[in-house]
């Protein structure tokens, strides 16, 4: 890949990748602080009851999956070119192409495999965090 592409080849798709995470980020966090409330108000749990946060975490994973899924295709496709030929000339290129050929909703193809990671993964990191707040005193989200 150097040989054909230079150093430039190994950073192929970085920018949609930089994008991802950082919608992938902002939704776990929006999502879950919303949703915190919501599930509070609906069962009468306390926000820090971890019942509260097993769900919110679990709703949080789903929509991570709806805003991601649609990075992780063009993120996929990016990183996947030929190293002989450039398919795509970059994030809007690839979008545009892709919308075109398959359709809007094949940017959220393997919608169900991506929740099943994310939701024990978004599960696990945001419990981990309520226990480590509460463990050194600090304000749960």
């Amino acid at each position: 890949m150097y040989k054909s592409q230079g150093i430039g080849g190994f950073y192929r798709g970085v920018e949609v990748n930089i994008m991802r995470a950082c919608v992938l980020n902002a939704t776990k966090m929006g999502c879950y602080d919303i949703s915190k409330g919501y599930v509070a108000d609906a069962t009468g749990w306390k926000r820090k009851d971890p019942r509260t946060a097993f769900c919110s975490s679990f709703i949080a994973g789903f929509f991570m999956t709806c805003t991601v899924a649609p990075f992780d295709m063009l993120r996929t496709k990016l990183m996947n070119q030929p190293t002989d030929k450039k398919i795509y000339s970059g994030f809007v290129d690839c979008l545009t192409k892709t919308v075109q050929q398959d359709g809007v909703l094949s940017l959220w193809r393997g919608f169900v495999p991506i929740w099943a990671r994310f939701a024990p993964q978004a599960t696990l990191q945001l419990l981990t965090l309520e226990f480590l707040y509460t463990s050194f005193g600090f304000k749960s989200i």
